[in-house]
């Protein structure tokens, strides 16, 4: 099992600043929100959402939830004192941490700004001198509050409403940290923006809230990743993603998730596209016990296009039910999705997608590749797509396959000096190739790395 060799399952001593018992009530919530000094109306949005998340229900077409007890919780943990750009002025044991993660050195490499959290609180963000001077701004959300609340008030929970699922209500009302981007018009990043999430209290949850706006002509790469250390008991991660991008904008948002098998990540994403823009999801899914993930893309405006590529590898213990949505609201938009999924050593990897081509959305075309490996007969997939079309000048194209090594391949690599473990692996990291030649290099190289952990 991956917990065994999970080369992120450390966790750090360090005696946390302030942190609420366990358990949800409006007390906790209106504490959160008075210790952000935030604005009366996200107070409310906060308790409002509260009041949906305690009716809204488990979904049911998904894996079994009902053995989370939300009282088993801590909704909100700070370590330090305040966020800073400072590398020197973080406490150092959380420094120690982001560089074993190696976090500061890909800053210094090849990222236009980071954002790095640890559990409930961002505490260190910093953007390169020369894009600040274009008026791009990288910081959390309680910031952009500060500086720019009439753009977070505009577009806070439009995507993704308190209403739309109990952990997105949940999010709403307890959410902290999280990203929030604003590219102006014309302006386009050449190096990627890069936020790092990692848990390191025991039983807690972490709910940032990421927001990002791509201005007409504008174009970002957004990279997160995320780990958590081993615990006898869960975690609970429940974020949400908001992604607006306008007229001939361009969005990429790469996920390396790489949670530890006591992390249940239940999170909601999702973009919109106006007229000729393009969001891209590259959405890579190692780790958690559960996750539940479906990046969608709301194809609004005319020659809009939408694409997700994922992987998800699932080993003993591990049930992955991920995929993706495409939902074509104008003409001429057309969407890919391409799901490739291994399971091995009793694993579970589900595909669970949807695709929608409305009435006026004449002229569109939609593909969806779903591919699974297994590498035993314990394991197990299954393909659950959802697609319609309502008018009679668009297609949905749909392929499916599941397949099991391949003998003969294994056979060769064998008698190349390859033993099996070393020709399983091969095999398998070419089986996910489409999707890490969408990587950095750098990301790509660890990727690799990470996946032959897994296999071992």
């Amino acid at each position: 099992m991956k917990n065994k060799k999970y080369k992120y399952g450390f966790h750090d001593t360090i005696k946390n600043k302030f942190a609420f018992k366990r358990g949800l009530n409006e007390q906790v919530i209106k504490a959160i929100s008075r210790s952000k000094n935030e604005p009366t109306w996200m107070l409310q949005k906060r308790l409002d959402a509260f009041k949906l998340f305690k009716k809204l229900k488990n979904p049911k077409w998904g894996p079994d939830l009902s053995h989370i007890d939300f009282d088993e919780y801590t909704y909100y943990v700070s370590n330090a004192s305040k966020m800073t750009n400072d590398w020197k002025d973080v406490p150092q044991k959380i420094k120690d941490t982001f560089k074993k993660l190696k976090v500061t050195e890909a800053e210094a490499k090849f990222l236009s700004g980071v954002n790095n959290q640890y559990d409930s609180e961002v505490v260190y963000n910093k953007i390169q001198e020369e894009l600040a001077k274009q008026k791009v701004i990288f910081c959390n959300i309680e910031k952009a509050l500060q500086i720019c609340p009439e753009i977070v008030k505009k577009y806070f929970g439009r995507l993704v409403p308190a209403s739309d699922n109990k952990y997105a209500a949940l999010n709403t009302a307890v959410w902290s940290g999280g990203s929030f981007i604003y590219i102006p018009k014309g302006v386009k990043l050449d190096k990627p923006l890069q936020a790092y999430f990692r848990i390191n209290t025991r039983q807690m949850g972490q709910f940032e809230r990421t927001l990002i706006v791509v201005e007409d002509k504008a174009s970002l790469s957004y990279i997160e990743g995320c780990t958590a250390p081993i615990y006898d008991k869960n975690n609970l991660h429940a974020a949400v993603v908001e992604v607006f991008i306008n007229k001939g904008a361009t969005c990429r948002y790469t996920t390396i998730q790489n949670w530890s098998d006591n992390v249940l990540n239940l999170v909601t994403k999702r973009a919109i596209c106006q007229e000729n823009a393009i969001m891209e999801w590259v959405d890579g899914n190692i780790g958690s016990k559960l996750n539940m993930k479906y990046p969608a893309t709301i194809l609004a405006g005319s020659h809009a296009r939408g694409k997700c590529i994922s992987i998800a590898l699932a080993h003993q213990g591990v049930i992955h039910d991920a995929g993706a949505k495409m939902i074509h609201l104008a003409p001429y938009t057309r969407s890919s999705i391409l799901a490739k999924s291994i399971a091995h050593d009793g694993g579970r990897a589900d595909y669970r997608g949807e695709v929608k081509i409305l009435k006026n959305a004449h002229h569109c075309h939609a593909e969806v590749v779903c591919d699974t490996l297994l590498l035993d007969n314990k394991s197990v997939s299954r393909t659950i797509p959802l697609e319609t079309i309502e008018n009679k000048t668009s297609f949905i194209k749909h392929e499916a396959k599941v397949t099991q090594l391949d003998k003969e391949k294994m056979y060769y690599l064998n008698t190349k000096g390859l033993d099996d473990r070393q020709a399983k692996n091969m095999l398998s990291l070419g089986f996910l190739e489409p999707f890490t030649e969408q990587l950095p290099m750098e990301y790509a190289v660890e990727l690799n790395r990470l996946l032959n952990e897994d296999f071992k």
